[in-house]
């Protein structure tokens, strides 16, 4: 079994959800304390022992490409200043968290259109993809999750939560069946369901490790909810053929393509950020008294 090494995130979405900020600022790089969003993935991706990473792009988002490059005059003026030495290590550490390519989304066709266009960077290797819009945060990264799972069942894995009746029509529906702590065998799915489509309330939260047939099976998969190629319903031909495991993986998703979202992953980081977490929750228990 081939070890996964590569991972794909897709980070092509035009952040509607959240406009006007992300008419000209994409919505991975929005803040979240002191790290855009699309670092704490590359952050995840890397721990969890990946070595190569391909950003699904599109038009605007050279401020992704930016970031993880180097930045010769910003660390030339840091590192004239002794006190600023953690700082010029975080941003030199930056650009070297994984080797990191690009590819342009040329048309916003969906999320298994945007896969599509990391076959060639993926080969014939099974690969991680980590949705550009999902920051997952804990002490065992999701991504290693769902590597260990592939590891040890060795077919593809969704990582999975359970969410609510209302929640399941913005997300996909799984028909699964318990194997082992927080291990399901999954064998059917369905995109957005309709009241009564659903298999269960466990969906696809943002993480997943495919096979590189998931490329054949997407080249022939027809478009689905909103006109657009979804890469559930690729990966629903993949569970009935073959069968998938699902991991109730562990650790605090935030969904950065939603306002509220983005205000829940900002408070509860910065509530244990080491440099402001002590005075943040002092502000917001006096702030609580007066509202």
């Amino acid at each position: 079994m081939k070890k996964v090494r590569k991972a794909v995130i897709p980070a092509a979405g035009l952040g509607t959800r959240v406009l006007p900020a992300t008419k000209v600022m994409p919505k991975e790089m929005l803040p979240i304390v002191d790290k855009p969003a699309i670092q704490y993935i590359v952050e995840e991706a890397a721990a969890s022992g990946i070595e190569g990473i391909l950003i699904i792009t599109n038009r605007g988002k050279g401020l992704l490409e930016d970031h993880f490059d180097r930045a010769p005059e910003l660390e030339r003026r840091l590192s004239g200043d002794p006190n600023k030495a953690a700082v010029l290590e975080q941003v030199v550490g930056i650009s070297k968290l994984a080797n990191i390519f690009y590819v342009r989304q040329k048309e916003t066709k969906g999320l298994g259109h945007a896969i599509r266009c990391a076959k060639e960077f993926v080969g014939d290797e099974p690969f991680a993809v980590l949705y550009g819009d999902d920051v997952i945060l804990g002490e065992d990264p999701a991504c290693g999750q769902l590597i260990r799972a592939y590891e040890q069942f060795g077919n593809g894995v969704v990582g999975v939560k359970e969410v609510s009746r209302e929640a399941i029509r913005k997300y996909s529906s799984l028909k699964v069946e318990h194997i082992q702590d927080n291990y399901f065998r999954c064998t059917d799915m369905v995109e957005k369901p309709q009241p009564g489509q659903e298999f269960s309330l466990y969906s696809i939260l943002g993480r997943c490790v495919l096979p590189p047939e998931i490329f054949d099976i997407l080249d022939n998969t027809p478009p689905g909810a909103g006109g657009e190629i979804q890469l559930t319903d690729a990966m629903a031909t993949l569970a009935r053929r073959d069968g998938m495991t699902a991991v109730d993986f562990t650790g605090t998703r935030y969904d950065m393509g939603n306002k509220l979202g983005i205000m829940q992953a900002s408070v509860e980081v910065a509530l244990r950020h080491p440099e402001i977490g002590e005075d943040f929750r002092a502000y917001l228990k006096e702030l609580c008294k007066t509202l």
